[in-house]
């Protein structure tokens, strides 16, 4: 399970990507909104995403009732299990956050967004940060998951990567928030 997981958790990576970059673009008013192909990586996305919540809340329960068996949970030594379930357990909030600010509607013949504020701004640099925990806490099980032996270089060259890329999606929601306000 802890294979397949690590599966879906690449392909998610591969879509958040996709739906990151191109809603920057969005964001920064480069590309227009609305396209079918987006929607359709974003629906997969989630579709991903739900799978990898419930496998997660799985093997949580597995982890938590062997810990039971054993009397002992050891508080300190599984930190980063904590730290991995909570960045988890943010993201799955600041996620659906980000899917209401994001949802928009069809009225009076095209596409609005939902406004842009302070609040809006907040949730989604929390969702970024949160983002960046749980990729940092869990890159290691993904890579042992896939069955990539030694790969301290390329942990240290796709985190770097992905921080950049969560740097410039944090970048495009303060431009679009400053878009909002002038506008």
């Amino acid at each position: 399970m802890r294979r397949a997981n690590a599966i879906i958790s690449a392909l998610i990576i591969v879509c958040f990507i996709i739906h990151m970059i191109w809603g920057g673009f969005i964001l920064l008013g480069i590309l227009s909104g609305g396209s079918p192909v987006l929607s359709c990586v974003t629906i997969a996305m989630e579709i991903l995403l739900l799978i990898h919540i419930i496998i997660g809340i799985k093997l949580t329960a597995d982890s938590v009732r062997a810990s039971r068996r054993a009397g002992v949970f050891y508080l300190k030594e599984n930190r980063l299990f904590l730290i991995r379930r909570i960045s988890g357990f943010a993201l799955l909030v600041f996620v659906m956050i980000h899917i209401i600010i994001f949802e928009g509607s069809d009225t009076a013949g095209g596409y609005r967004l939902n406004v842009f504020g302070v609040p809006q701004l907040i949730s989604q640099i929390l969702m970024v940060l949160s983002l960046i925990v749980h990729l940092v806490a869990n890159i290691t099980p993904l890579r042992i998951g896939l069955g990539i032996k030694d790969g301290k270089n390329l942990r240290t060259d796709i985190m770097l990567a992905l921080t950049a890329l969560l740097f410039l999606a944090g970048i495009a929601f303060v431009i679009y928030f400053i878009r909002w306000q002038v506008v």
